[in-house]
């Protein structure tokens, strides 16, 4: 991977917990904000990065951080490592039987009353909402052990939606956990070998599997790799759909590609499922010599069109702007929408800016953000008694070059160009990281 490094800027760990209140704002706080922006990413226990490269910096210590929001005022912030055995090994030693092995490093969501951080593959914690580790996930029930960072939540009917793709047999089961945190589905299905799946999509009725060629090669760790993913040509990339509760799974061929993450998908009529996502076109693709990776291209938005009749997807770029980090209004999570927002990425080692995308005309407003600044995904929060999609918030962090602190901006979802309607200055920064969700109060 390129040299990276991650002990300055953006990057940059912080290295210890912090409660902070009496943070400065310029602007007004909406007064319907209520509850809190959480953030997740790895942050090393020793507060300092050992590596240079992304491989380096993704399977690093989970942290959170939160900024609280109450009608018309930023009651604080507070940032927590995660309590896992890797973080016992640190800090409480001889107690590590009472934390769990993993690291969830990924993402952060709510469903059925409980609070999960998420990891990649490995096992949920349960966190509450001052940040404290709770425990094991066990209203995840078969999941607990170890799920996907991008469950889908519908919010129409409260399930959810999840998978773990494993490097051992099985090596993908899909399931559905009801509103209650009942597991109602729990279903292994068959794969060739096994496939780095880091997100999903789900309709009304269905749910989408990605299949693509970035994959296993445990080879690579005796050769110093701390992550075995690779690109493979030969691989046949494929979607996979699969009724919502379950049943048989039919597999679409598609062009060879990465999909880190997915926009949304819905229905569009009884033959046709749209599928949209961020793709690149290869990623971790490894030079001749098997040591070192060519650098990595630029995402873009992406729609696939697959007639469930025919067998046929139709593919396509949607514009040209470089980006990542897709959000929308996760009320039309599965179901036909109008608004993407998402991270530009101006060059391959920048994410700078938020772009909105509007499928009805086409047209992208752009949130421009300074060179050597560096800001998170885009998190939507509907507004109170909102009667449109876009009528809301996008609350994203900002790290600031010039101070070495971060910003929390909030954004007029519907006018992002016209800056942000408030920003709250931290003393200090919240590192480039992961996925974050809105916790309403």
């Amino acid at each position: 991977m390129d040299e990276i490094d991650l002990n300055s800027g953006a990057l940059a760990p912080v290295t210890q917990e912090m409660d902070l209140i009496a943070l400065r704002v310029t602007g007004k706080i909406p007064d319907d904000l209520n509850g809190m922006l959480v953030r997740n990413g790895p942050n090393p226990l020793s507060g300092r990065f050992e590596g240079v490269g992304l491989d380096s910096w993704w399977p690093e210590a989970a942290m959170l951080h939160a900024i609280t929001f109450d009608s018309g005022r930023v009651v604080g912030y507070r940032n927590r490592w995660l309590r896992t055995q890797r973080w016992a090994r640190t800090y409480s030693p001889g107690n590590e039987s009472s934390c769990l092995e993993t690291n969830p490093n990924i993402n952060v969501i709510s469903h059925a009353g409980e609070i999960y951080a998420l990891a990649e593959g490995g096992a949920p914690l349960t966190i509450s909402a001052t940040l404290d580790t709770l425990g094991g996930a066990n209203q995840l029930a078969g999941f607990a052990a170890g799920m996907t960072g991008h469950p889908k939540i519908d919010h129409s009917t409260g399930e959810l939606v999840t998978f773990r793709a494993d490097w051992k047999q099985p090596y993908l089961r899909y399931g559905v956990i009801d509103n209650l945190g009942q597991l109602v589905v729990d279903t292994e299905i068959e794969m060739p070998s096994p496939s780095m799946m880091h997100d999903m999509a789900i309709t009304e009725t269905h749910s989408i599997f990605l299949d693509l060629n970035v994959g296993y090669d445990f080879s690579m760790l005796g050769r110093g790799h701390r992550l075995p993913l690779r690109w493979r040509d030969e691989h046949c990339a494929r979607l996979g759909v699969i009724p919502r509760q379950g049943g048989d799974v039919r597999w679409f061929e598609i062009s060879p590609c990465c999909i880190l993450h997915v926009v949304n998908a819905f229905n569009e009529d009884e033959k046709t499922i749209v599928l949209d996502v961020v793709r690149y076109p290869w990623f971790m693709r490894m030079i001749s010599c098997g040591e070192s990776f060519d650098a990595n291209p630029a995402a873009v938005l992406w729609r696939y069109r697959i007639d469930v009749t025919s067998g046929i997807v139709h593919e396509a770029p949607v514009c040209d702007y470089a980006m990542e980090f897709p959000r929308v209004n996760e009320k039309l999570t599965g179901r036909p929408y109008r608004y993407v927002y998402a991270v530009e990425q101006p060059t391959l080692v920048e994410l700078r800016g938020i772009i909105r995308y509007d499928w009805h005309s086409g047209t992208i407003a752009r949130y421009v953000v300074p060179p050597g600044d560096h800001n998170s995904e885009p998190v939507f929060v509907p507004r109170q008694g909102a009667e449109t999609e876009d009528d809301g918030w996008l609350l994203c962090c900002v790290y600031r070059q010039l101070t070495d602190t971060s910003d929390v901006v909030v954004l007029d979802a519907r006018n992002i160009a016209s800056g942000p309607v408030a920003t709250v200055h931290l003393p200090t920064r919240i590192p480039a990281g992961f996925h974050g969700a809105w916790l309403s109060s």
